[in-house]
């Protein structure tokens, strides 16, 4: 399925993205843009970006990396 039409972006040239990104560092955190440039593009119109989203959201290859899950500050009660 074509993601951005402006760029001819697929579903799965987005997962080979992310996959290709995961393998050479682990520990990257993975955005919009950095897939946009490991494909050779960059956004154009941006009314792709919430199917752009949601298509990264589903790739097995995005979850936060182990050492830095549960890193978020609880909030203090007072």
């Amino acid at each position: 399925m074509i993601v951005c039409s402006c760029t001819g972006i697929s579903d799965a040239d987005i997962h080979s993205a992310i996959d290709w990104m995961r393998a050479a560092d682990p520990d990257t955190i993975i955005t919009p843009g950095k897939v946009y440039r490991a494909l050779g593009h960059k956004a154009d119109c941006g009314t792709c970006l919430p199917l752009f989203l949601s298509t990264m959201q589903a790739s097995p290859a995005l979850g936060v990396p182990a050492e830095l899950r549960g890193l978020r500050r609880r909030k203090a009660r007072f």
